[in-house]
């Protein structure tokens, strides 16, 4: 069966790597609805363990730069009109969680056998009123329900006594801020089990400016939808089982292995908090090539072009993961002084003293606070001192990091 949905991930990816981070989201939301679809039917099998298309996808912006609900709300209202699909509660805690696993359980045939799931899809514009980082006992949960291990699931509660979950799946998708992240998660969930588990996709500057977005929606727009939508229920109903590997896709997922392994990313290899990451990056890049795969054909099996694409997008999400828990375990002066900082380096040229000093007085009043964070800026290389006739200037010295 021909599919819509190739041409509108393609017209994502070829924008990969050239700062388009709001066309990043678009194809994340696709991805999310492509694994919304498949649910629990398909997967590869390691023998060990099997890989499942689940993802966990948090959109991370400022407010108002990026329409990141709006994006979610595209793909989520398309997968909506696929009969069969389960979408979880809006705020996530266990009894919730079992409510909504008992209400969607179903089996699936497959060679004459019928294999039982609980399959949900979790979205929220406000990545908090889903998920509390702070509850140890949920983000554990989250983490163990993201392998979508074989098997019944049991949980004790103290006025229900065990709950059991049969081969439970959960597919999330959310949005949230840099700011909610520094002040909701704590720094010893980062880099850890749940953090190494989502994909975040991160944008700081709009795409170009739209003042109204109905001027700008294709005329076919409704007749796209439908013809997504037609794809989605073909593959929610038709693609059933375990992807299989082509052998050039073995041969170059062996070598990126041992590259991954060797050399990892130069952008975040020496940082701690990712490591959880890049331990699991082998498990993203095979999700993905998954739903990329389901996404172009009937035929299960994952084409070498699937992995490289794959990889191409999940790599293309890691020079911006610094950015998402940048504030997190830093004193507000930490981060006032990096404000300040940017400030100076945004002007189009020198400024004066004063002017530098009246910008950041509401948080550094004392006169020798401030003086000692324009000393380290200049010994950082961040800003320089100009004595002139007229007085002394500041001008902002952008640091770019290595390629």
């Amino acid at each position: 069966m021909s599919r819509h949905f190739p041409d509108w991930l393609k017209a994502y990816v070829d924008y990969a790597g050239f700062s388009e981070a709001p066309k990043r989201m678009h194809f994340w939301a696709g991805v999310s609805a492509l694994a919304g679809a498949l649910r629990r039917r398909v997967w590869i099998d390691m023998k060990y363990f099997q890989w499942h298309v689940n993802h966990y996808i948090v959109f991370v912006a400022p407010p108002g730069v990026v329409s990141k609900s709006s994006t979610v709300a595209i793909a989520m209202n398309i997968l909506r009109k696929v009969p069969g699909i389960n979408f979880g509660p809006d705020v996530v805690s266990w009894p919730a969680l079992v409510t909504a696993f008992a209400s969607c359980t179903e089996s699936f045939e497959m060679g004459g056998d019928y294999y039982p799931m609980c399959a949900i899809t979790l979205e929220s514009s406000e990545f908090g009123n889903l998920v509390n980082p702070q509850d140890r006992d949920m983000i554990d949960l989250l983490v163990c329900l993201w392998d979508s291990k074989q098997g019944s699931f049991k949980k004790a509660t103290k006025t229900a006594g065990n709950d059991l979950v049969e081969n439970p799946w959960i597919n999330l998708i959310a949005c949230t801020t840099p700011g909610w992240i520094a002040g909701n998660f704590p720094e010893s969930v980062i880099g850890g089990g749940f953090t190494s588990r989502c994909v975040f996709v991160y944008a700081e500057i709009k795409e170009k400016l739209v003042a109204y977005p109905a001027q700008e929606i294709p005329k076919d727009f409704m007749i796209q939808q439908n013809l997504l939508a037609a794809d989605l229920t073909h593959i929610a109903t038709e693609l059933c089982g375990p992807y299989v590997l082509s052998d050039s896709a073995i041969k170059w997922g062996t070598l990126w292995y041992e590259a991954h392994n060797t050399t990892p990313p130069e952008t975040i290899k020496n940082d701690d908090r990712l490591g959880g990451y890049l331990a699991r990056k082998q498990t993203h890049i095979h999700k993905l090539a998954m739903v990329l795969a389901a996404s172009a054909r009937d035929e299960l099996v994952i084409l070498e072009e699937d992995l490289k694409t794959a990889a191409l997008m999940v790599n293309d999400l890691e020079k911006d993961m610094p950015k998402v828990f940048d504030k997190i375990g830093r004193t507000t002066e930490s981060i006032q002084a990096e404000r300040f900082i940017k400030f100076v380096q945004d002007q189009p040229g020198p400024i004066p003293y004063a002017v530098a000093y009246q910008f950041a007085h509401k948080h550094f009043p004392d006169l020798q606070d401030f003086e000692g964070i324009v000393k380290g800026a200049v010994s950082s290389g961040q800003l320089e001192l100009i004595p002139r006739s007229d007085g002394v200037f500041l001008r902002g010295i952008s640091v770019r990091p290595k390629e």
